[in-house]
């Protein structure tokens, strides 16, 4: 999971960064400082973040991997990597 696909499961489901933890059972600042790139996951964070996401209908894809229903992806474009 990237800081990207954690901002746009939680937008898409319209979840703040508090009821995210609270569902995952970890601290806001965790998820904040991922999502800002202010520093990592540890692996059980991550996993827990992603279980709780999953439960709600969220569906992570890796590069080639096609949606089982409506949703968004990102693409690189000639170098650039989206995170401006």
């Amino acid at each position: 999971m990237t800081p990207a696909q954690l901002r746009m499961a939680r937008n898409a489901l319209r979840l703040g960064v508090r009821e995210l933890a609270e569902k995952a059972g970890i601290s806001f600042t965790t998820i904040n400082r991922f999502e800002t790139e202010k520093g990592g996951l540890q692996h059980s964070s991550a996993e827990a973040i992603r279980k709780a996401l999953e439960a709600l209908g969220v569906q992570f894809l890796e590069s080639g991997q096609v949606a089982s229903g409506p949703g968004v992806a990102l693409t690189v474009r000639g170098g650039d990597d989206g995170m401006d």
